[in-house]
């Protein structure tokens, strides 16, 4: 069984926090891949550093919404903020790695802030 059709079971969970749930896995997934990519580049330490950052906060938030913590909506304006720094830094760097990274956050940037904001 795949992780949406996972997700899908839970039935306390919204369409927005299923689709969150999904983003924040797969940022946890490109983070993870982007930070080890970056190692051993001297002016790729910070993208790896927020990568890594990024990859606990996302998977942790994800965790916090399958249980519908009642801190999920504070975690997810963190993962939200962390998330566009990310992206941020890794606009900065031309590794196909790092723009693939970008995308996938600013992307479960957007869910994040939503599920913040709701």
């Amino acid at each position: 069984m795949s992780l949406s059709e996972t997700v899908s079971k839970i039935d306390s969970l919204s369409d927005e926090q299923r689709e969150c749930i999904e983003n924040c896995n797969e940022a946890a997934e490109v983070c993870e891949w982007c930070a080890d990519e970056c190692l051993g580049e001297s002016d790729m330490e910070e993208c790896a550093r927020l990568c890594r950052d990024v990859a606990d906060l996302t998977s942790l938030h994800a965790r916090f919404m399958a249980r519908s913590s009642q801190y999920s909506g504070d975690l997810a304006s963190v993962c939200a903020d962390a998330c566009e720094a990310c992206a941020e830094e890794c606009d900065r760097h031309d590794a196909d790695h790092c723009q693939v990274c970008a995308d996938v956050l600013r992307e479960c940037a957007e869910s994040c802030r939503n599920m913040a904001n709701s």
